[in-house]
This record gives structure tokens, sequence and C-alpha cells, in this order.
């Protein structure tokens, strides 16, 4: 598959889900914000700096492209942001600085109203008594609420309302992307951890995959834990380090990274700036095999 069918193909599901989108609020109306809360909402259109670069989106699919050499690099197209920021967190308050931000709207008929309250302000009984108590109330983004919501800890600039886009990548040479790995159910020895299993000759009876003997002596007496064994494989957190960020399309809101990245295609995942020691062939480059390996 191209590059350019696979741009093509995120073009039709950003279209898409636009369409979605437009047909979900047709039947709906805005949440109730008196004039007095309008003060709590904070819009920025000013692109947001923050101190590690970080980013939401989905991972699109895989292809190649060829380097000014000739040579072919594979690369995986992200569709990274635009993201919203939801909440700022602040040291004094929260004990830590971060910010909480969130990729793509849900229609409000599949969120629930305490998640509605997160992103817009509510007219509620409690909203009131905490206004005429004086208490000042938390600015929200006022936007939809989101499928996909992280936090990125550290000091920012941003506030809440803005939009991060890719363009806050411009200068990064790799990025670290994390995300969860494909499911394959349960798994044997031989699939999950690369076991060569038993012998193939006749006096293997029947067991010719099995992890084989697992017991110890008398002292300990027991298996330590973390032992390598049949059980669930896949469905986990992974993180792929120091991805060379080959290019950046901010027209259609994509990254493109060398190498593979964890999940399946339209899996959501986190982009940030990658803070791997830089290796002696620079960031992003692959490690080379010693002389005479093998």
């Amino acid at each position: 598959m191209t590059k350019d069918v696979l741009l093509a193909l995120a073009d039709e599901a950003s279209i898409s889900e636009k369409n979605m989108a437009a047909e979900d609020q047709k039947d709906e109306t805005p949440e109730s914000q008196s004039d007095s809360d309008a003060s709590a909402v904070a819009t920025a259109p000013e692109p947001a700096e923050m101190g590690r670069k970080g980013l939401l989106g989905r991972k699109v699919g895989m292809t190649q492209v060829f380097d000014e050499d000739g040579t072919v690099v594979p690369v995986t197209v992200i569709e990274a942001g635009p993201c919203t920021v939801l909440l700022s967190r602040s040291a004094e308050r929260d004990g830590y600085d971060a910010i909480q931000v969130g990729y793509r709207d849900k229609p409000r008929r599949l969120a629930s109203r305490s998640v509605r309250g997160q992103v817009v302000k509510l007219d509620s009984k409690r909203a009131k008594k905490r206004s005429h108590a004086g208490v000042e109330m938390v600015a929200k983004a006022d936007c939809e609420p989101q499928r996909f919501v992280r936090e990125f800890r550290g000091e920012t600039k941003a506030r809440v309302g803005q939009k991060i886009t890719v363009a806050v990548f411009e200068g990064c040479d790799a990025v670290d992307v994390i995300g969860v790995s494909k499911g394959r159910g349960t798994a044997g020895v031989m699939k999950r951890h690369g076991f060569s299993g038993q012998r193939a000759s006749h006096g293997v009876k029947k067991v010719h995959r099995h992890q084989g003997g697992t017991g110890m002596c008398q002292s300990p007496g027991r298996l330590f834990k973390g032992k390598k064994m049949a059980g669930r494989f896949g469905n986990e957190r992974s993180t792929m380090r120091n991805l060379r960020l080959v290019d950046i399309d901010s027209d259609r809101n994509l990254l493109v990274v060398r190498g593979a990245v964890p999940g399946p295609n339209g899996g959501y995942v986190v982009v940030r700036q990658t803070n791997k020691v830089k290796r002696s062939g620079g960031v992003g480059t692959p490690t080379t095999k010693k002389k005479g390996a093998k």
C-alpha cells in the first residue's frame, strides 16, 4: 500500500467522522450556560507552548518512502490532533504541573452528564451554591466530550481551550509512540516467549510444543515470580522509543515516523518528544550490527 493510498484513507476517515458528528448534533441543543459563567470558559487561538511536547492520535497504517539516495524507509502514518486542552493542573492546587488533553469528539448522546460537565459549564444546584459562596469556578474548554483523554506532565504555558496540532513537533528529530499492542488471546510458550519446544523425535509423546519441566530443587521448593509460561499474549501497553520523525503534514494533521507502532490500524496512540539519550549515529538512527555478526 503506497503513501498516497494511506493519505486518501486518512482523508476519508476524517470526512466521515465530521459527517457523523454533524448528524449527532442536529437534534441536540447546546448545554445551558449563563452569562456570569462565560468568563470561566477560556479560549486561546495562539499555539500552545509545551516543555516535552506531546499529542494524541490514532494509527492509520504502514507504508514506505524513499530517501534522497533511494533507500527504502518503512514508515507508519499517524493522524495526530488537533487536541483540545481540557484541564490545567498546577503544583499549588494539585501537587504537580500537567495538562489534560482530549482527542476526537464524542456524541453527547454517548456521554454521561459527568463527562459533559468536564468540558462545558452545566447548571446544577451544587454549581449555584458554589457560585453564591464566592468559590472560583474551574475554567472549561467549552467543546464536545472527547473519546481519548490523557495527561501530559510538566510545566507548560498552554491554557484551557487551546488547540494543539502537529505543528508543535516542528524541530523535533525523534518521538516516542505509546499504544496498546494487538491482543492475541491465550498463547503457548513457543508463540508468547519464543521457546524452541521439545524435541521432534519419536521419544517425545505428543508434547512437542509444551514448556517442559518447571520444578526446582527442595530449596527453594517453589517457582519464582515472573516465570515465563503460557498465558495471555498482547493487549498490553507498549512504547516504541526514539522513532525518527520523517515528515509532518500540517494540512492533514499527519505524522510520518520511521518503523512500526504498537496496535492495530485505527488504534489510539500517544506521541511524545523522545527523552532518550542520543546515540553516536544521531537521534532515530537504527542500530547497526557489528562486523562479523550473523
